[in-house]
């Protein structure tokens, strides 16, 4: 008899030999094809020189070109391309900051209210933006109680995000996993609390920190609603706004939006890869300890 394979991805069991492995490969075609197909699309489009929307090739039409992103340039792409780094940039770092220090003082802290604390921040995972549009902008316009208006500016674009209910949630949980022993260890050294979080408790969450940064650079990078309400001209627009106001104008080619929507796809790509070791330790971090 055969030995039968398990494959892990595609759930199936089936046995060695030519036709299964043909159909595995079939599936996996198929998978590929769907999953990867717009993103091969997209890059292609952006680099040819005659774009059909309606058509799909390996090889740019018409040769490959630049001249999508130069056009790209005269409809101020790269511009908005930098106000999205400068929200995201801040935005994440502000975020990983609020992230660490709450979730240290709920998994280390006895508070009398920490449960409600917790119920309030999972709260705020449950709320669409749509909700709180509309109180987002009144509170902007006027910030209590420095009454000062935000619109219109970076730092109302980044505050916002600088709190997140999942990345709080997660580096919680991953620190109640870290050992007390060691910081009571580092603690009878004459280690000081900022010492023991920043040299024993912060990098072994060096996995969840992984994982934080990806969701959370996607989150604020992807961010729609928000720069809308805040921006009050075009120049404030971030990339996703951009890609929006481009593809109303008509004068605007198809080349010239599938170029800056590449540029809008890339950061993403690069810092899910510039992270993955953590990320991929984040995820199964939990599963290998329970």
């Amino acid at each position: 008899m055969r030995a039968e394979r398990f494959d892990t991805v595609l759930g199936l069991s089936y046995r060695r030999g030519f036709a299964p492995r043909i159909g595995v490969f079939i599936v996996y075609a198929v998978m590929v094809l769907v999953f990867a197909g717009p993103l091969v699309a997209l890059m292609i489009g952006a680099f040819s020189r005659v774009v059909d929307p309606t058509g799909f090739s390996l090889v740019p039409d018409g040769g490959f070109t630049l001249r999508n992103f130069v056009a790209a340039k005269d409809r101020d792409v790269y511009h908005y391309l930098f106000n999205s780094f400068v929200v995201v940039g801040f935005g994440l770092l502000l975020q990983i900051l609020v992230s660490i220090f709450a979730a240290y003082a709920l998994a280390r802290h006895r508070m009398r209210f920490a449960a409600l604390i917790m119920l309030a921040i999972l709260a705020t995972m449950m709320l669409p933006e749509e909700v709180i549009a509309v109180p987002l902008s009144v509170v902007l316009a006027d910030l209590p109680p420095f009454d000062i208006n935000l619109i219109g500016t970076y730092a109302g674009m980044i505050l916002p995000v600088g709190a997140w209910g999942f990345s709080i949630l997660v580096m919680t949980e991953f620190m109640k996993e870290v050992p007390v022993e060691l910081e009571e260890a580092a603690r009878i050294d004459g280690a000081g609390e900022l010492r023991t979080f920043f040299s024993i408790v912060l990098p072994l969450c060096r996995p969840a920190l992984g994982v934080i940064g990806v969701f959370g650079f996607t989150m604020i990078w992807d961010q729609y609603l928000l720069p809308l309400i805040v921006a009050t001209e075009p120049s404030q627009y971030t990339l996703p706004i951009a890609l929006r106001t481009l593809r109303s104008d008509e004068e605007v080619g198809i080349g010239v939006l599938l170029a800056a929507a590449m540029l809008a796809l890339l950061p993403s790509v690069i810092a899910f890869l510039a992270f993955q070791r953590q990320f991929v330790r984040g995820l199964t971090s939990g599963a290998i300890k329970g």
